[in-house]
């Protein structure tokens, strides 16, 4: 949630952001009333408050008739503060909630727009001109017997799978591939839970526009996460960062859920739109000063890791309207897919400056109180979306499959990928 001496001092500031990101800007007058009646909800409740201490003094040293009025005066006092500090809680309550639901304040040089209207930064690579028809990802993994989606129906339904034999085998080695990377750029791994309580998921923002996109169990009160964002996020909940720690960078690996509630017709054939996939996650944690070169940092991780891979893809800077609640500018890696003829999103890296760590309680100490402290993420590798586009991008005319030199190693030095 955003700072309200943001919204107090320049409410046109919000409502400009609310309206970039084709948001109702009026929750930001109705936030500033509900927010001005609490703190003079506060001031009254101080107030009477005060009155009653007094009050309590003078009657400590009152005697007979005086007293006794005394008393029932400050009968009448302790009701009214009783009123007093009911409404402000009452107030406080509503603060909060149209707060949850404001945004966070876009960056300035995101584009205005919905989800077409990103703007292209940059290519690298080239897309593949083949001298043969390419085979999909689905005809590719059968005959490498690396993916059944047929089992994955029978025994899950659909847009689950089977990664069996290379296809196993080529996941791990992603995984480790990517883990790897970031350890040697100082990330920590972390293996994190997959279920959540709800503070973790309203926290970092996903209970607003996608909560419909969650798997939720009412008997245990628990969500399944779909990226291991949200309990790094909550990993330093309610606690107070030393500085001199600052950036903690953390690789979280973990399983995600996602319902892919609305996506009925769309990439129903393969492994890429699914309901369970694996992941490595960057988080960083880090001074809010820091905040836009820590993004850069993690865009640059994400492009040497997709460039080792040899895949051809291109930056986007994703405009306001496509951006999620939580992030103030979002850049996605876009990878070529041969079989569709089109760039198809990869992995992404948010800014959500210090709106995730004022949900959940993070600060950073300061010589003098504390600061709340920033949060960015970034996919580093999305393991099924991965393995669809190294198979289509470096198959071969007999329908093997070229191996990146660089993935060679964690993939016990495989060149290429026989069919079975």
């Amino acid at each position: 949630m955003i700072d309200l001496r943001i919204l107090r001092e320049q409410p046109e500031l919000v409502r400009a952001s609310q309206r970039k990101r084709g948001e109702d800007p009026s929750i930001v007058d109705a936030l500033l009333a509900v927010d001005d009646a609490r703190r003079a909800a506060i001031v009254r409740f101080d107030e009477l408050r005060n009155a009653q201490k007094t009050l309590g003094r003078e009657v400590a040293t009152a005697q007979g008739n005086e007293k006794a009025t005394l008393l029932a005066n400050s009968q009448q006092l302790a009701a009214d503060v009783k009123v007093a500090d009911a409404a402000q809680g009452e107030l406080e309550a509503q603060v909060r909630v149209l707060q949850m639901q404001l945004s966070n304040l876009v960056e300035g040089a995101a584009p205005t727009g919905g989800e077409n209207d990103f703007v292209v930064l940059e290519h690298v690579g080239t897309p593949r001109t083949f001298d043969f028809t390419p085979r999909d990802h689905l005809e590719l993994g059968e005959l490498l017997g690396a993916i059944d989606t047929e089992r994955g129906a029978k025994v899950s339904g659909a847009r689950f799978y089977f990664l069996t034999g290379v296809g196993a085998l080529l996941e791990l080695a992603l995984v480790n591939m990517a883990i790897a990377q970031a350890v040697d750029a100082g990330f920590t791994p972390v293996i994190t839970p997959v279920l959540v309580k709800p503070s973790a998921m309203e926290g970092t923002g996903y209970l607003g526009a996608h909560s419909d996109e969650i798997y939720y169990l009412p008997a245990d009160d628990l969500y399944l996460v779909g990226t291991s964002e949200v309990p790094l996020a909550a990993f330093h909940s309610n606690e107070i960062l030393d500085p001199a720690t600052l950036p903690l960078r953390y690789a979280g690996f973990s399983s995600c859920f996602r319902r892919e509630a609305g996506s009925y017709g769309k990439d129903t054939k393969g492994i890429i739109r699914v309901h369970q996939f694996d992941k490595v996650e960057m988080f960083v944690y880090c001074d809010p000063a820091d905040a836009l070169a820590e993004h850069q940092r993690l865009l640059a991780w994400e492009k040497q890791f997709l460039t080792a891979l040899e895949l051809p893809f291109r930056v986007i800077d994703t405009a306001a309207g496509d951006l999620g609640s939580s992030a103030a500018r979002k850049f996605d890696c876009e990878v070529w897919l041969p079989t569709q003829q089109t760039y198809r999103e990869l992995t992404s890296t948010s800014n959500t400056t210090d709106f995730q760590a004022r949900r959940l309680g993070t600060r950073i100490k300061r010589e003098k109180g504390t600061d709340i402290a920033a949060t960015l993420n970034g996919t580093l590798c999305a393991v099924a979306r991965t393995i669809v586009v190294l198979l289509e991008n470096h198959q071969q005319a007999d329908g093997s499959v070229r191996v990146p030199a660089a993935l060679q190693p964690f993939l016990g030095g495989r060149a290429v990928l026989e069919p079975s």
